[in-house]
């Protein structure tokens, strides 16, 4: 899965490549030259987006070169999904409407095509999870009970739904391919990267606990809990395992290409579920990657087992480390000389997100330069009739013929937030909306956690959602119990054959089994009291 390639002008190189920058802020933008960029940003936005609308669609990705589509990862119309909350979040309530509707109306994931579990994940799941979060302050009209139901949240579920059985192996490690219909191919790999495993936590966790379905959630820990169990006696993991037999195929220890979204999960996962689960898993790979990868402001390729050398080449998608270790500066800078002196194809998409969250956290112009200097080098090099192009081959700016969906998703996204502080994902809690299904929880205030993808979700909603499932599970096992027949106490202790079998209980469905009666109220019997759905209901009342 590889991020988008630009190369940066010498004007940028000349900027940063400076000895001082680590301790030289640059000079503060106005509100004008950010209105300016912020202009700049919409404008190459809707050039790729409307090219996209009028060349490639509804093919999963423009090709910008010969101005004509093709599907890339499913047949899923996947730009249209990646691009959905980029719309909101640049303004366009219309038209994020006008998408939601028509990709409710026209994708159908009851099809017989080989999927990315990973990509569709991010993408995909990610993205309608997104776009559904975000359904009311588009303006959308939303189903009672929201963000709990919704067609937009249906929509993620039944992807999800069809990404389960790759997870069905010895380990609970997921294949990396999926057929959307039929399930695995029986021919299918058992070696995938790291990422691959340990990249769904957090879109998982939040369809779990937005439907109250709990499998989502339980694959994706058991994924977690499996891969952590494979680390070696230093504490680093390889980059390819056999997800059958948990050997490592490819025992290369790092941050980069095919590990580093498993390091983001646990911190993002981490704050979103506030888990000190992942949490602690991530502090104990912070150490031994310091320990064995780092060099002096570098991260090498080491041996897992011995944690010696073995590739001493640094990635573009290592870019990501500064924005979940907001306090690397130095290290942040590192890296922007690295992406303007290598010699191969680079992204700047994971820079310009680390760029996003250290400017929040510092305040420092320097990273608005960044971002300044990345519109520039953007529309220069990768601009073409028909959208943006891949930059090939950085040595030339020979381009390749094609506009990957994550350009309308991560790369404008970070970049028009880096431009505008005011816009509502910086929200601070100064304003928010109710919902659920009393209109009782308090949602998009901030404190929005964005996945691999770029996609925002909100901590909140999944809350919410969860504090109503266990609110109607509890009622469920209360309604159960109270519609099983008494019985003398003598016969308690056993059941009698046939006994009571002819009387089914309203509160279970059809092949559903009867749990354990729940009391939540020790000091009060629930003959007394009752709590539905958060209203109590007293013998007088």
């Amino acid at each position: 899965y590889f991020m988008l390639t630009f190369l940066f002008s010498a004007v940028f190189c000349a900027t940063y490549l400076s000895p001082s920058i680590s301790h030289v802020k640059g000079r503060d933008f106005t509100e004008q030259e950010m209105s300016h960029y912020r202009d700049r940003i919409k404008a190459m936005f809707y050039h790729a987006y409307n090219s996209y609308l009028e060349n490639a669609y509804p093919y999963d990705e423009l090709r910008p070169l010969t101005c004509d589509g093709q599907d890339t990862w499913g047949s899923f119309s996947l730009t249209l999904i990646d691009a959905l909350d980029t719309l909101l979040i640049l303004g366009n309530h219309t038209e994020f409407q006008r998408v939601a509707t028509l990709l409710q109306d026209t994708v159908d994931f009851d099809t017989d095509v080989n999927a990315s579990v990973f990509e569709t994940n991010i993408r995909v799941v990610g993205g309608l999870l997104s776009a559904h979060l975000l359904s009311k302050r588009a303006g959308m009209e939303v189903e009672e009970g929201w963000p709990c139901s919704g067609p937009l949240l249906r929509m993620a579920e039944d992807a999800a739904r069809r990404l389960l059985p790759a997870f069905q192996t010895p380990t609970g490690m997921p294949y990396g391919t999926v057929n959307l219909l039929r399930g695995v191919n029986p021919s299918e790999t058992p070696v995938t990267c790291t990422a691959g495993v340990g990249t769904f936590i957090l879109e998982f966790s939040s369809l779990s606990r937005l439907t109250g379905d709990p499998v989502f959630e339980n694959v994706a820990r058991k994924a977690l809990r499996a891969l952590w169990r494979t680390r070696s006696d230093i504490g680093l993991v390889g980059n390819h395992i056999d997800v059958i037999t948990s050997k490592w195929v490819a025992q290369d220890a790092g941050i980069g290409a095919g590990v580093d979204s498993y390091f983001e999960y646990l911190v993002k996962g981490a704050i979103m579920l506030q888990d000190e689960e992942l949490l602690a898993m991530f502090h104990e790979f912070d150490k031994s990657i310091k320990n064995y990868t780092k060099f002096d402001d570098w991260y090498l390729w080491v041996q897992m087992h011995k944690g010696t050398v073995s590739m001493p080449v640094f990635q573009s998608l290592e870019a990501f480390w500064p924005g979940l270790q907001v306090r690397k500066q130095i290290c942040h800078h590192t890296l922007v000389q690295c992406v303007t002196r290598q010699r191969e194809s680079t992204s700047l998409t994971k820079l310009i997100e680390s760029a996003m969250y250290l400017y929040k956290a510092t305040g420092d112009p320097t990273f608005m330069q960044l971002g300044r200097d990345a519109v520039e080098s953007i529309d220069k090099i990768s601009r073409v009739n028909c959208g943006f192009a891949t930059v090939k081959d950085v040595r030339d700016h020979k381009l390749d013929n094609r506009m990957e969906s994550f350009f309308l998703a991560e790369t404008i996204k970070y970049l028009y937030l880096l431009f505008d502080p005011e816009n509502f994902l910086h929200n601070t809690g100064t304003e928010f909306e109710l919902g659920g299904l009393q209109g009782d929880c308090i949602l998009s205030a901030g404190g929005y956690v964005f996945n691999t993808e770029a996609h925002p979700l909100d901590p909140a909603a999944l809350h919410c959602c969860s504090r109503y499932q266990s609110e109607r599970r509890e009622l469920q096992d209360i309604l159960i119990s109270l519609s099983e027949p008494l019985r003398p106490a003598a016969d308690q202790s056993e059941e009698t054959p046939g006994a009571g079998g002819s009387q089914e209980s309203i509160a279970l469905k059809p092949g559903e089994r009867r749990k354990a009666r729940v009391l939540s109220c020790p000091t009060q019997p629930f003959s007394a009291k009752l709590a539905a759905m958060g209203q109590v209901f007293s013998d007088d009342s």
